[in-house]
């Protein structure tokens, strides 16, 4: 290839760049004109409705002012058509909400058409000055020799203790015409408003790196422990790995000395409090210059904000990936893939099979359900307390005392007591018994024994006076009965004679 054929490439190459491909369209003036109005000079996102909203407005100004060559479309229609041609991109904020933000490519449009709006600043003295102070300093913090450096230094050194001596003596300063004010405001504007787009390059650039490390993990080329690995290893070189990066972390070593940041801005008031500078600055000018400081903090948390969120996205994925399942649909994949080439194998070209989109729906007449059952999230019961230590065992005497009656023992106190007569009720023969015969359950017993001999029972109550074990008294309403064995006949007194004889044939008579 020839040397013209080739520079005619790189010049293909660069006018194929969306910066170019912005300022060559036939509607340049417009869109620029839009991007300003809406973004500003620092580039601060915009709500997607809102900018929607605010294309359409200046749209509709610009038609009313008399401008005839407009894109035509809705503002939604216009962003998505310039976010095709890599002017806008559209991401969410720390909030959520989706925003729209202008790429570096379409910045850099914006700095071309800025500085061409400027007065263009001629060969000057300043100029001149300028190129000779930056290629003195370049040598001196490159030059390997370290011969050469100290002479530079020196000479350096010479030079300003020379200066200050001569200020020093009363010296006149000598102050700097309007020419020589004016290309140095319009060179510093320069730098400044290259730094919007500097900083969007390098944002871009992180979410390039996390796009590729997204692939890599997607493609399960490699196991996923060795791509984790090399993101680790990439996450530590990632300010160093790229010319963008490697600028910003110079940019930002810098502006971490909060020296330098005070000095920056102590120079940058001298110079917009200079007599000159009112006529040489607008007033948008000079607040473009007192927010330079805060134009550079705002584009360095856009990148650390940038970063943070590669690396949260990142983290979300490694932690949220299930490789089993998509290894489970890979399987599939795989076997869809070998049963479609079986298929073909066996099939001419113009074979037509008939497949549905969906599979068809499985009739299955019971399908086991288990609802959400709150019993089974209750607390288990409380064991119940260790039952106390069992108590003595209790005696003999004392089993006697709570069992039923002393029917042998009451028999004989109850026969000997019909043959005594001595009481004329079974009441008045307990209450005349011991203690331990007069339990309440040997009232039971003794009416047994009295059923047995069929002793008479009145209508009157009579109270028996019972015992228990503990010592306690208790009275019993028991029906009256007599204590007088009816085998036995009463006895009468005698009145005489007679009545002796018709006793004895009586008693004969029953024998």
């Amino acid at each position: 290839m020839s040397e013209v054929a080739g520079e005619l490439a790189r010049v293909r190459s660069a006018f194929e760049q969306p910066t170019l491909t912005l300022l060559h369209q036939r509607q340049a003036p417009v869109v620029i004109t839009v991007f300003r109005a809406a973004f500003g000079r620092d580039n601060r996102p915009v709500s997607t409705g809102r900018l929607h909203a605010q294309v359409e407005e200046h749209l509709a100004e610009l038609r009313l002012a008399g401008e005839r060559d407009l894109p035509q479309g809705t503002g939604r229609d216009l962003c998505q058509r310039w976010m095709k041609g890599q002017w806008l991109v559209r991401s969410l904020d720390e909030t959520g909400n989706e925003v729209y933000t202008l790429t570096s490519h379409a910045q850099q449009a914006l700095e071309q058409v800025k500085a061409l709006s400027r007065d263009r600043a001629t060969l000057s003295e300043h100029r001149i000055g300028t190129l000779l102070s930056t290629v003195r300093r370049f040598n001196s913090e490159a030059n390997p020799d370290p011969g050469a450096r100290v002479g530079i230094l020196n000479a350096e050194i010479a030079r300003l203790q020379s200066e200050r001596d001569r200020l020093l003596e009363g010296g006149t300063v000598d102050a700097a015409d309007e020419d020589y004010m004016a290309q140095g405001f319009t060179e510093l504007q320069l730098l400044v408003s290259a730094l919007p787009s500097d900083f969007a390059r390098v944002e871009e650039r992180f979410a390039e790196i996390r796009a590729e490390i997204l692939a890599a993990f997607r493609a399960e080329q490699r196991p996923a422990g060795e791509v984790v690995d090399e993101y680790l290893a990439r996450a530590d070189t990632l300010m160093t790995a790229t010319p963008e990066g490697r600028a910003f972390e110079g940019a930002f070593a810098l502006l971490r000395d909060d020296e330098l940041v005070a000095q920056l801005r102590d120079d940058l008031s001298a110079l917009l409090e200079h007599p000159l500078s009112g006529a040489i600055l607008a007033e948008v000018d000079r607040a473009e210059l007192r927010g330079t400081v805060r134009l550079i903090r705002e584009g360095l948390e856009r990148v650390l904000a940038q970063r943070a969120r590669v690396t949260a996205t990142l983290k979300e994925y490694i932690v949220a990936h299930d490789a089993a399942r998509d290894r489970e649909l890979e399987q599939t994949l795989r076997q869809v893939e070998s049963e479609l080439m079986t298929w073909m194998d066996n099939t001419g070209p113009r074979t037509v099979l008939d497949m549905p989109l969906l599979p068809e729906r499985v009739g299955v007449e019971h399908l086991r359900e288990r609802f959400y059952d709150p019993a089974d999230h209750v607390r288990p019961v409380r064991l119940p307390a260790a039952p106390p230590p069992p108590a003595a065992p209790p005696t003999y005497e004392q089993l006697r005392a709570q069992g039923g009656p002393s029917v042998p023992e009451m028999r004989s106190r109850f026969v000997a007591a019909l043959s005594a007569a001595d009481s004329a009720s079974l009441g008045a023969f307990f209450d005349a018994l011991e203690p331990e015969l007069r339990r309440p359950v040997e009232i039971f017993g003794l009416l047994h024994l009295a059923a047995e001999r069929e002793l008479a029972v009145g209508d009157e109550p009579e109270t028996y006076r019972a015992v228990r074990p503990d010592g306690t008294e208790r009275a019993f309403a028991v029906p009256r009965v007599e204590l007088r064995d009816p085998d036995v006949p009463p006895t009468e007194p005698s009145t005489g004679p007679a009545d002796t004889d018709h006793d004895r044939s009586r008693t004969e008579a029953t024998r």
